[in-house]
């Protein structure tokens, strides 16, 4: 289960410090895709595949199955860990989370979430939290 928040800085090649914590939790092996929200995603290659498999469940001929399907696998990568412990995050996957220089890494529960912080802090309004609650026990939480 991934908790917590790392602040790093992409350098000027696209590569980012995954910290200690959270690569010894995602194993060797991990995958690292756009998120919703505006962020990125990065999961396990257990939690991944089992996601996969249920995309690939998906019926071809509905539009909003095989944009969804679409918008996850399409700049999806399984980056390499150098020594430094960093991986390359390709341009696409920067541009489309809005990634600089500083970026946020989050833990999820089953994955990692990679934020812009300013993006982070416009998604992080918890003014509603009592209706949010109450949507969460609908859901069975």
């Amino acid at each position: 289960m991934f908790m917590g928040e790392y602040n790093h800085s992409i350098d000027a090649k696209g590569r980012l410090i995954v910290p200690a914590k959270l690569r010894e939790a995602l194993g060797e092996n991990f995958v690292v895709t756009q998120g919703l929200d505006g962020c990125l995603f990065v999961f396990p290659n257990e939690v991944w595949t089992e996601f996969e498999g249920k995309l690939n469940t998906l019926p071809m001929t509905d539009k909003k199955a095989r944009q969804f399907a679409r918008f996850f696998l399409r700049g999806a990568v399984s980056p390499d860990v150098d020594k430094q412990g960093r991986i390359l995050i390709p341009a696409s996957l920067r541009e489309s989370a809005g990634l600089e220089k500083d970026v946020t890494m989050i833990g999820v529960g089953n994955r990692v979430e990679i934020w812009n912080p300013e993006r982070l802090e416009e998604n992080s309004t918890f003014d509603d939290m009592d209706e949010i609650a109450e949507h969460m026990a609908d859901l069975g939480i």
